[in-house]
C-alpha cells in the first residue's frame, strides 16, 4: 500500500491518465517513465565496475538521431540501398533499433573497436597513427553500451564477432556473457596482429589479437569453410585401416589388391576411382619405391603434374624419382616386383579451426590505421552469412567489411554479395570508405578487374544540413523533426487543433511553416493557442519550428499552469529536455587521434567554417621538394574559425578548431576522391602551409577544410589560382 502511495506521489493526474490509456490500448510506455517505474533485473553473474549503467537506462537514455541522406551512389530498384553512416555509433544504433529494415534483420555483426589501451599503433608499425585513449572501466562501459544495442539489432539466427587484444579481452568476455548469455559463446579465434608488440622485461612479445564469436541462441548461421593445408601438413600415408570390411579387394590402376588380414582399404571402389583420377591415391613399389599415377602415358602425367592445382600432390617427386603414368598396371616397370603399397594423400584442405594464423589480419591498401584485411573479413562473412544477408560494422574504419560484402563469392566462384551498413564517426574514415567503395576490385586483396559496388547512400546522423532539411516535402520534414527531438509520431486533435504527437506524455505541435508561409510564431500565436487549448493539455506543450519563424528569444512562454516550449531548428539547447549535456563528435587533429573512442550526445547542424587562404607557387622545400624540379604549390591558411550555435558564449582562437585538410588532386566535379590528408598538428609545425608538388595538379583539385566538430568548407582550385612565387 505504501509503495503505491509513493508511486502516486511521483505522478501527476495527467501522467496517471496517460499510463492507464497506454495499458488499455496495449501501447508501450515512453522511456522517460523508467525513472519513476523502476525495473528490476537479476543475473547469475556479471562484471561490476564504476559507473556501470543498467541496460534499461542505456536503452532509454541514449539519444537517437535520424538519418539524413546526403548522396546516393548508383541507383537501385530492389528496395534496399546499402548505408554508409557518419555519426556517433551509439546514437545511430538507437535509431537503427527502431528501423524495421534493420532491427532483427542483421545476420552478422563485425566490429574492431579501439582496444582501450593507451598504446600507439599503426598498421605498418611505423609512424604513430592510433591512440586508444579511453581506458579502464570507461572503455568497458563504452563498449558495453554499444553491445546492448547490437544485441537488439541482431537477428535471431545472427552472429557477432568482436576483435580485441590482451588488454581488455578477458573483461569483454565477461561482458559478452552477460549481454548475450554464456551459452551463446562459440569460439575465441586467434589472429596474427602483423606486428610484434614488445612487452616489459621477463615477458613474452605479443604477436596475436583474438576475436570473440557469439551468436543468438537459436539456429545461428554456420557455413562450413575449408582452408588450405600448409605443405608441411600434406603427407602420403597408408590407405589401410584396422578391421575387416567386405568386399575386401579393391582395384587400383587395373591391379586388384587385397589388404592384410584384420585390415581394410579405407574407401569404396567408386571413391577410389575418383581419387586415382585426381592424384590423391597412388601405388608405390615395395621393392624399388617407383611411384605409379593414373594416366594414359608419361607425357600426359607430366603435363598434369605441371598444373597449378596439382603441384602440391607431387611434393616428394624429385629429378631422381622413378615415376610412371599408367592405367593398367601389371608388375613394376622398373624392377618387375609384383607387390605394391597403396598410398593416400591427405586433402589439400581442412575444416576451419579457431587458429587463423594462415592469413594476414591487418592490411594497408588504404593506409588507414588498423585496417582489417579482406582475407579476414571474407572468412568471417562466409562462415556466418549467406548471399543477400545484412551485415553491420559499427566501427567501420577503412571499410573492409563493406568492400568484402560486395565481392564475396560462392563456392562456384560467382559473386554472392551481402547487403551492408557501416558506421563511423570520423570524416577521414567516411571519405576513405567512399573512395574504396568507388574503386573496388573483384578479387580479395584489392586485386583483379574493377568491380562496381551496389548502390549505397551516404547519411549524416547527428550533424545535419539544414538547407537539405528545408527542401524536404512537408510530410518528410515533419517525420524528420519529430524523430530529431525524440517525439512519438501520433496525430490527434484537442479542441479542434491538430497535434502531431508526444514527447513523453506531453503534446507536440510541428509548426507548418510551409503551409503558412507568412505566419510568425510570436507571443500572439501562443496566446491564440492557449485560448483554444486552455487547461486541456496539462503542464507542457512543445512546438517545433524553424528558428527564423520564431519572434521571441525565450525557450518557453508560460500561460497559466502551462509552459509552451519552442524547439527551434537549427538546434537550440533546452536544458530541461536533456539529462546529459550536449557534446559534439570531435574530429582528430593528428594521425595519432584517428581511432580515438568517441561519445556524442544530441545533434547539431552544419555551420560552414570561415576560411581564408593564400595560394602561390614556391621553390621546392623539404620532403615535398625531393625528387622533382618544378614548383611546390602552397596553400597558406591565414584564417580558420568555426561557427558554432550555442546558448553559452564559445570563443576559440584562430586555427584552434582546425582538424584536417583533405585533398583530391584530380577532382572530376562529381565525387570527392581524396588522395591526401594534412592534419592540424602537422600543419601547425609547418606554419599552416599545405604544400605539395604542383605536378600533381593537372586539371582541378578539391580541398575540404574540416573543423573538430565535423563541419566542412570546400574549395575547387586550378593551377592558375596559384599565383607567382613569393
Amino acid at each position: 500500500m505504501k509503495e503505491n502511495q509513493v508511486l502516486e506521489s511521483k505522478l501527476s493526474e495527467q501522467e496517471i491518465e496517460f499510463i492507464t490509456r497506454c495499458l488499455k490500448e496495449g501501447k508501450p510506455l515512453p522511456d522517460s517513465y523508467r525513472h519513476i517505474i523502476p525495473f528490476e533485473t537479476k543475473r547469475e553473474y556479471e562484471l561490476t565496475y564504476a559507473d556501470k549503467e543498467r541496460e534499461e537506462d542505456i536503452l532509454a537514455d541514449t539519444f537517437a538521431v535520424p538519418l539524413q541522406p546526403v548522396k546516393t551512389f548508383g541507383s537501385n530498384g530492389d528496395g534496399w540501398t546499402n548505408r554508409l553512416i557518419f555519426g556517433d555509433n551509439l546514437q545511430v544504433l538507437k535509431t537503427l533499433m527502431n528501423d524495421p529494415e534493420v532491427k532483427g534483420k542483421v545476420k552478422l555483426i563485425y566490429i574492431d573497436p579501439p582496444f582501450g589501451t593507451g598504446d600507439i599503433y599503426d598498421a605498418r608499425g611505423e609512424a604513430p597513427a592510433y591512440s586508444a585513449k579511453l581506458q579502464g572501466a570507461k572503455f568497458i562501459e563504452f563498449l558495453r553500451k554499444r553491445l546492448v544495442f547490437l544485441r537488439e539489432i541482431l537477428a535471431d539466427d545472427g552472429c557477432i564477432y568482436i576483435r580485441i587484444d590482451y588488454h581488455f579481452g578477458h573483461y569483454l568476455k565477461a561482458v559478452m556473457d552477460e549481454i548475450f548469455g554464456k551459452n551463446s559463446f562459440k569460439n575465441e579465434i586467434v589472429v596474427s596482429r602483423g606486428r610484434n608488440i614488445a612487452g616489459a622485461r621477463a615477458k613474452m612479445e605479443i604477436d596475436n589479437d583474438f576475436i570473440l564469436w557469439y551468436s543468438k541462441p537459436l539456429n545461428y548461421i554456420f557455413n562450413e569453410v575449408k582452408v588450405g593445408r600448409p605443405i608441411s601438413e600434406i603427407k602420403w600415408t597408408s590407405f589401410l585401416m584396422a578391421g575387416d570390411r567386405f568386399p575386401r579387394e579393391r582395384t587400383f590402376l587395373g591391379k586388384t589388391l587385397l589388404p592384410p588380414n584384420g585390415q581394410h582399404f579405407a574407401l569404396v571402389q567408386e571413391t577410389v576411382d575418383k581419387l586415382l583420377r585426381e592424384y590423391y591415391i597412388r601405388l608405390r613399389c615395395k621393392k624399388c619405391s617407383t611411384r605409379y599415377y593414373y594416366a594414359k602415358s608419361n607425357d600426359e602425367l607430366f603435363r598434369r603434374m605441371k598444373r597449378r592445382e596439382n603441384r602440391f600432390k607431387f611434393y616428394d617427386i624429385t629429378a631422381e624419382s622413378n615415376v610412371f603414368g599408367v592405367w593398367n598396371l601389371g608388375n613394376c616397370l622398373e624392377c618387375g616386383n609384383e607387390n605394391f603399397v597403396v598410398e593416400y594423400l591427405g586433402a589439400s584442405e581442412r575444416k576451419i579451426s579457431n587458429i587463423w594464423l594462415d592469413i594476414e589480419s591487418y592490411s594497408r591498401s588504404t593506409n588507414f590505421p588498423t585496417e582489417n584485411s579482406e582475407e579476414l573479413l571474407e572468412r568471417i562473412i562466409k562462415v556466418s552469412s549467406n548471399p543477400g544477408d545484412l551485415v553491420l560494422d559499427a566501427f567501420a574504419g577503412s571499410g573492409t567489411t563493406g568492400a568484402v560484402c560486395e565481392k564475396t563469392k560462392d563456392k562456384d566462384g560467382h559473386l554472392a554479395p551481402r547487403r551492408w551498413v557501416m558506421i563511423d564517426c570520423g570524416k577521414l574514415a567516411i571519405y576513405t570508405m567512399q573512395k574504396r567503395l568507388l574503386n573496388l576490385r573483384k578479387e580479395i586483396g584489392n586485386r583483379g578487374k574493377p568491380l562496381k559496388a551496389k548502390p549505397f547512400t551516404l547519411c549524416n546522423a547527428g550533424l545535419y544540413d539544414y538547407q537539405k532539411l528545408k527542401q524536404l516535402p512537408w510530410e518528410e520534414y515533419r517525420n524528420f523533426v519529430l524523430k530529431l527531438f525524440q517525439c512519438r509520431d501520433e496525430r490527434h486533435r484537442i479542441a479542434g487543433v491538430e497535434l502531431d504527437g508526444y514527447l513523453g506524455a506531453n503534446y507536440v505541435l510541428v509548426f507548418n511553416y510551409q503551409k503558412y508561409k507568412d505566419a510568425v510564431l510570436d507571443r500572439g500565436f501562443i496566446d491564440d493557442l492557449h485560448s483554444i487549448l486552455g487547461d486541456k493539455i496539462g503542464q507542457r506543450l512543445f512546438v517545433i519550428a524553424p528558428a527564423a519563424s520564431v519572434a521571441f528569444l525565450e525557450d518557453y512562454i508560460e500561460k497559466g499552469n502551462t509552459r509552451y516550449f519552442v524547439l527551434r531548428i537549427p538546434y537550440s539547447i533546452i536544458d530541461e529536455l536533456h539529462r546529459k549535456g550536449f557534446t559534439h563528435i570531435k574530429q582528430p587533429v593528428s594521425e595519432m587521434d584517428v581511432n580515438n573512442t568517441v561519445d556524442a550526445v544530441g545533434f547539431d547542424f552544419i555551420q560552414i567554417p570561415d576560411v581564408e587562404c593564400q595560394y602561390y607557387l614556391d621553390k621546392p622545400k623539404g620532403q615535398v621538394g625531393l625528387g622533382h624540379g618544378g614548383h611546390d604549390a602552397v596553400i597558406k591558411i591565414k584564417k580558420f574559425e568555426s561557427n558554432i550555435i550555442s546558448k553559452k558564449p564559445l570563443h576559440y582562437e584562430n586555427m584552434e578548431t582546425l582538424s584536417m585538410v583533405m585533398v583530391d588532386y584530380d577532382y572530376d566535379s562529381k565525387v570527392f576522391n581524396f588522395d591526401e590528408v594534412f592534419y592540424a598538428e602537422d600543419l601547425k609545425k609547418q606554419d599552416y602551409e599545405v604544400r605539395f608538388n604542383s605536378n600533381k595538379l593537372n586539371g582541378q583539385m578539391m580541398l575540404i577544410y574540416i573543423d573538430i566538430f565535423g563541419n566542412e568548407k570546400r574549395e575547387v582550385k586550378q593551377l592558375k589560382d596559384f599565383r607567382g612565387e613569393l
